[in-house]
């Protein structure tokens, strides 16, 4: 682990900022430490010589004070420090993960992720408020004191140039070996996490086949892993705060030694050795500190490389795209091409052709869909129609071309033309309303209202609250409110093309023909509409068949 990566300053300017806070806290720290040690030292001396040492007393009391504010300021500045820079990670996250799109998302743990960006981020407090002050103290502090030592007292500054590399070298032996045991504890907690999180999801399900025992179990052997790799963490910072104190007394001993043989011969007076044994624990506190809070700061660290990995994706993909220009097709970068931003310029009248796209080993499929028109993707189980609309709202790689607006769907931006209702009604805690025109800076209440009837959703009042995932609602019912989120959504940009993937599986037959009447009604008015479906009554509605896995 690097003791500042690189990236943190170029993804974070708090950091950068805190950097530059802590080195000019750590030069008057270091000069603080030398005032004192003087002043203490001509007290001291002058006790003995019986002069008057009040005023080096009340100097000595303002020094303290001032290196008490100068710790409580690293402090205030790291914990604003962590906090800040925890906020643009989080930002910074956010936004890459909207750029590699919901292709990207889909092969990874979204729980992991979570985890990540929450309780991994809020880790960077020891990291920052602890770790970063030592580690430029280290840097400012120890050479500047050794060499004040080396000008009073060259052996005990020769002593301490030869023993202070010892500390480190031991530091990282045993950094590389806690780095192994951090980043297994590390996933241990990413992996309880999804295991948690997947377990509660499905709990009605285990229930029902009375798994949920099993499921309790495997939750606890995961946090039984967890607590040991926990303790294997705290053996080796016990192991390491030792190793590192052993050595800096050592070190210091030998030092205090050669001070005390070479006063009792007369070669050295009592100010200058007495100066120099108060600098020497001084040298060696900030890397020792370093080791000590090296730990501390692990998990934060070890959070901060898996968003970095995400970072780094985003900002060099190396996967090309192809857009067509008057000249022909063109390749640029991913990077690029930015899908989070890139809009359609103007939606009305756009056909959607879909030429040879291919997902994975399915068949390609190929078809235009126009304005007006309801284009029926049908077939068996498992012949790939949600896999088709995955890959055209950027949730699945994909060969081929798809074009909508003479511009590639690759760079697209999915929200920009396309209302989208999946087979998962995908509905948060809050009223019906707010899931329906979810997306939405202002939303009209009157237009929620109309595309829950359109959606046969005429019983659900717009102000129900729902719970989370939206409980509160029948199969059925949350099925209509996700159906009346794509119309609302295609209705305030009526260019957009309105996908939906398997509507009326959870409806029955009657309210599901008065749902084809409103589709049908809705493509007349010249909406673009693809209609997957395994129900043979949706053949009614189609003016065209896209029929997958099977003879057209």
């Amino acid at each position: 682990m690097k003791p500042v990566d690189p990236r943190l300053l170029r993804y974070a300017g708090a950091a950068r900022g805190f950097l530059a806070a802590s080195a000019l806290i750590g030069v008057v720290q270091t000069a603080v430490v030398i005032v004192f040690a003087w002043l203490l030292t001509d007290a001291v001396t002058g006790a003995i010589a019986g002069r008057d040492v009040t005023a080096s007393l009340l100097w000595l009391l303002v020094t303290a004070l001032l290196r008490g504010v100068l710790i409580a300021a690293s402090d205030a500045a790291g914990t604003r420090a962590a906090a800040k820079t925890g906020m643009q990670l989080r930002s910074a996250l956010i936004a890459a993960v909207g750029r590699l799109g919901p292709g990207w998302l889909a092969q990874r743990n979204q729980t992991e992720l979570a985890v990540t960006a929450g309780h991994g981020l809020e880790a960077l407090d020891a990291y920052f408020a602890r770790y970063i002050p030592q580690l430029v103290l280290t840097v400012i502090a120890t050479p500047v004191l050794v060499a004040v030592m080396w000008w009073q007292d060259w052996p005990s500054g020769l002593t301490a140039l030869i023993t202070l590399p010892l500390i480190p070298l031991f530091l990282i032996l045993i950094g590389m070996a806690t780095r192994t045991v951090q980043k297994r504890q590390w996933q241990t907690l990413q992996r309880l996490a999804a295991r948690f999180a997947d377990t509660v999801q499905g709990l009605s399900t285990l229930r029902l086949f009375g798994r949920d025992r099993r499921a309790a179990d495997r939750i606890e052997v995961t946090a039984d892993e967890y607590r040991r790799e926990t303790m294997k963490v705290l053996r080796f910072s016990f192991l390491s705060g030792f190793a590192m104190e052993l050595l800096a007394s050592i070190a210091v001993a030998l030092i205090a030694v050669s001070v005390g043989f070479r006063l009792l011969s007369g070669d050295l007076t009592l100010e200058v050795g007495l100066f120099v044994l108060l600098l020497a624990p001084e040298a060696f506190l900030p890397i020792r500190q370093v080791g000590v809070q090296f730990h501390a700061a692990a998990e934060g660290v070890a959070a901060t490389e898996d968003v970095f990995e995400v970072l780094d994706a985003a900002r060099t993909g190396a996967r090309m795209q192809e857009l067509p220009t008057d000249a022909g097709r063109i390749a640029v970068e991913a990077s690029d091409i930015r899908p989070s931003v890139l809009q359609v310029d103007r939606l009305e009248g756009a056909a959607l052709v879909v030429e040879g796209v291919q997902v994975r080993d399915l068949p390609p499929v190929s078809f235009t869909a126009t304005p007006g028109t309801i284009t029926l993707i049908e077939g068996p189980s498992g012949s790939g129609k949600s896999s088709l609309l995955a890959a055209l709202r950027g949730a699945a790689d994909y060969e081929g071309t798809a074009v909508f607006a003479g511009q590639s769907l690759r760079g697209l931006a999915p929200a920009g033309w396309l209302a989208w209702a999946g087979q998962a009604p995908g509905l948060m805690r809050g009223t019906v309303a707010d899931n329906v025109a979810l997306g939405d800076p202002a939303p009209d209440a009157d237009r929620v209202r109309a595309a829950l009837d359109e959606a046969r959703a005429e019983s659900i009042d717009a102000a129900l609250e729902l719970g989370v995932q939206g409980s509160g609602l029948s199969g059925g019912q949350a099925q209509r409110v996700a159906v009346a989120r794509a119309l609302y959504r295609q209705q305030t940009d009526p260019g957009r093309v309105l996908a939906l993937d398997e509507p009326s599986s959870a409806l029955d037959p009657e309210t599901e023909e008065r749902l084809w009447q409103s589709l049908r009604a809705r493509a007349d008015a010249g909406a673009t509409i693809l209609l997957v479906s395994h129900r043979r009554s949706a053949r009614r509605i189609a003016d065209q068949v896209v029929a997958l896995g099977v003879d057209a």
